[in-house]
C-alpha cells in the first residue's frame, strides 16, 4: 500500500529552524533581564525589541532620539498633546490664552501632578523646563532644543499652577511647539545636575504613566507603571494609570530577529520592521504601524561650502536626477509616498512644491553641462581636473537609508555622478557626521517638529541655529522669510510665507526632498490593542490593553 506523506518545502524548514534558533537566542536574552514570555503574558508585562538605546540619557538630546525617544515617551509628560494630523489638545496645561500679538501666553495647570520623585509639577517646576529647552545649559555642553522658538524672552510662576511665558517678538507656533518630542518636562532637580548626573536615567524624573525599574547601558531599560497617575490627556482615550503594568526595551540590532521574536511569541513589539517586512507580515494578519510624523521630508541638506556642492546648478541636477518613484517601487510599500517639499504632507502649512525638484534627468544632464562639467574615460563628470563625486552617509536612524542611498548612487551614476555610500551603527555615527561638517557634503535628514515656523531657525547660523545649508546669513531672503514668518500674527499670512519659504529652498536646491516618513514603524502582536501615536510618532502604551 502506498503511504502519503506530506509535502515539505525545503525553504519551510529552514524558516522554522531559524524562528527556532531566533526563539532561543531572544529568550536567552530576555531571562537575563528578567522577561522571558510566551506571547503577552497574563501578569501584563510586554517586551519591546529595537534596534538601539543610543549612547546618552541627556533628556535635552535624547527626548527626541527616535530610539531613546520611545522610552522617554512613557516616563514624561507635555504641556499639549498634539496629534498626528496636528490637532492640539490639553494635558498638563488644561487651557492657556495669549496677547493678540501672540508675545505673552498663559498656561494654566492642572492641579495635583507630580513626578515620579514626589515633587509636584507646578509653575516653578514648567519656568525650569522652559527655560531649560530655550537656552540648554553652556556651561555642561547641554544645547538648546534647535526648534524651540528663538524668541523667548523668560517666563514666570504667577502662581502654583499659572506660568506666564513671555517672547521677544509675535511667536504663533509656541503651543504647537509644545507638543514636540523635545518638549518633554522633566522634574526640575534631573535637569540641574551636571551633564554626567543628567545622563543617569534612573534619575531622569517625569511624571508620566511609567518610571524607570532598571536599565543597563546598550541593552534594556524595564519600565513599571505608576498606580498614581491619573492626568493623561483625554485625545488617547484614557488618563489614568496604564493598564499594562510593565514595558522593557531590548536592544536587539537585527530587524529579521526583532521581527521573528514577534511571531513566535517571545516579544510584543517588534521596531523598525523593513517595509518587506511589513508587507508579508500585513498579509499574516498581524499588527503594524506605519505613522507618519510632522516634520521633515526625509532628504539631503546640501553643504554649499564643499567643492562638490557650491554650485546652484549642481545642486539642481541632483534634485531631478533622484527618480523618487523607482526608490518607492523597489525599497518602499504603498505606505510611503513621495515628497512633495522639505515637509511631510501632514505638516500644517505645507505646499506642494514638487514642480521645483521632479524627476528629469534630461534637464539634470542640461544642468550640468551649463555648470561646464563633461564626462571623462571613467565616464564620471569633471570640471577643471576635479570629478563630480561626494559621499553619502546612510542616517542609521532609517533603516531603509542604506538601500535608498545605493539605488540613487546608480541613479546619479547614470548622469556622471561618482557617488559613494558609508554606514555606521549609531554611536559612530554620531561621532563622526554632524550636520555642516567639511566631510559631510550632504547630510540625511530625518526630524519632527513642534510647528512649521520654527524650522527655518535649523536653516541658517542665527540665534545659535544649525545652519543646515552653510549659507550663514547670506540668503537674504531666507532671513526676512524667516524673521517674517516668526513675527507674525495672522495664521493666513505665515502660511503665505511658508509656502514662499519652501519654493526657495527648494528652488535654490538647498534641499533635496525624497519620500515622506513612515517613521518608527512598529510590529505587533496581535493582542496587543490600543497603541496610540502622537505627532512625534512615537509609540504609547498608556491606553494599551492585552487581550
Amino acid at each position: 500500500m502506498k503511504i502519503a506523506r506530506p509535502v515539505i518545502r525545503p525553504g519551510t524548514w529552514r524558516r522554522k529552524i531559524a524562528l527556532a534558533a531566533v526563539a532561543a537566542t531572544v529568550a536567552a536574552s530576555l531571562t537575563a533581564c528578567g522577561s522571558a514570555s510566551s506571547g503577552a503574558s497574563s501578569d501584563g508585562r510586554i517586551t519591546f525589541l529595537l534596534d538601539s538605546l543610543g549612547n546618552s540619557w541627556v533628556p535635552n538630546t535624547s527626548s527626541i532620539s527616535s530610539f531613546q525617544g520611545n522610552v522617554y515617551s512613557q516616563i514624561y509628560d507635555k504641556l499639549v498633546y498634539v496629534d498626528d494630523q496636528g490637532k492640539i489638545s490639553p494635558w498638563i496645561a488644561e487651557k492657556w490664552e495669549n496677547n493678540s500679538d501672540y508675545t505673552s501666553f498663559t498656561l494654566h495647570l492642572k492641579k495635583g501632578v507630580t513626578f515620579s520623585n514626589g515633587d509636584p509639577l507646578d509653575a516653578a517646576a514648567v519656568v525650569a523646563n522652559l527655560d531649560y529647552w530655550a537656552k540648554g545649559q553652556p556651561d555642561q555642553g547641554i544645547a538648546p532644543i534647535s526648534l524651540f522658538p528663538k524668541t523667548y524672552a523668560g517666563s514666570k510662576a504667577v502662581d502654583a499652577t499659572t506660568v506666564q511665558v513671555s517672547f521677544s517678538a509675535p511667536t504663533l507656533g509656541f503651543i504647537p511647539t509644545l507638543g514636540y518630542a523635545g518638549s518633554a518636562l522633566f522634574a526640575p532637580k534631573a535637569i540641574a545636575g551636571t551633564a554626567e548626573e543628567q545622563a543617569e536615567l534612573s534619575t531622569n524624573y517625569g511624571s508620566g504613566p511609567y518610571v524607570v525599574k532598571s536599565w543597563k547601558a546598550d541593552d534594556n531599560v524595564v519600565l513599571e507603571k505608576r498606580d498614581d497617575y491619573e492626568w493623561g490627556p483625554e485625545a488617547i482615550g484614557s488618563t489614568g494609570p496604564a493598564k499594562i503594568e510593565q514595558i522593557t526595551y531590548k536592544v536587539s540590532p537585527d530587524a529579521a530577529v526583532r521581527t521573528a521574536a514577534v511571531q513566535s511569541g517571545q516579544a510584543q513589539v517588534a521596531y523598525n520592521p523593513t517595509p518587506q517586512q511589513i508587507s508579508d507580515l500585513k498579509g499574516q494578519g498581524f499588527s503594524v504601524h506605519t505613522p507618519v510624523y510632522l516634520g521633515f521630508a526625509f532628504g539631503w541638506a546640501l553643504n554649499t561650502k564643499t567643492a562638490v556642492f557650491k554650485d546652484r546648478l549642481v545642486r539642481q541636477a541632483v534634485q531631478h536626477g533622484i527618480d523618487r518613484d523607482e526608490i518607492i517601487d523597489t525599497v518602499y510599500t504603498s505606505d510611503w509616498k513621495p515628497a512633495t517639499s522639505f515637509f511631510n504632507d501632514t505638516v500644517p502649512g505645507v505646499s506642494d512644491q514638487s514642480a521645483e525638484f521632479g524627476y528629469d534627468p534630461d534637464a539634470a544632464a542640461k544642468l550640468l553641462a551649463e555648470a561646464g562639467y563633461r564626462k571623462g574615460s571613467d565616464g564620471v563628470l569633471a570640471k577643471d581636473g576635479k570629478r563630480l563625486e561626494f559621499t553619502l552617509y546612510s542616517n542609521p536612524y532609517l533603516p531603509t537609508s542604506k538601500q535608498v542611498d545605493q539605488l540613487i548612487a546608480t541613479q546619479l551614476g547614470k548622469l556622471g555622478f561618482k557617488v559613494s555610500v558609508q554606514t555606521y551603527d549609531v554611536i559612530t555615527y554620531g561621532e563622526k557626521i554632524t550636520v555642516g561638517a567639511p566631510n559631510v557634503a550632504a547630510y540625511e535628514v530625518t526630524r519632527s517638529i513642534g510647528d512649521a515656523s520654527t524650522a527655518a531657525n535649523v536653516f541658517t547660523d542665527a540665534d545659535s541655529g544649525e545652519n543646515w545649508f552653510g549659507i550663514g546669513e547670506s540668503d537674504a531672503t531666507i532671513n526676512k522669510l524667516r524673521d517674517s514668518i516668526r513675527a507674525a500674527t495672522d495664521p493666513a499670512r505665515r502660511d503665505a510665507d511658508l509656502a514662499e519659504l519652501q519654493r526657495h529652498v527648494l528652488e535654490q536646491a538647498y534641499y533635496v526632498p525624497i519620500t515622506q516618513i513612515v517613521q518608527r514603524p512598529l510590529l505587533a502582536s496581535t493582542d496587543l490593542k490600543g497603541i496610540k501615536t502622537d505627532s512625534t510618532a512615537f509609540a504609547k502604551f498608556a491606553a494599551a490593553t492585552i487581550e
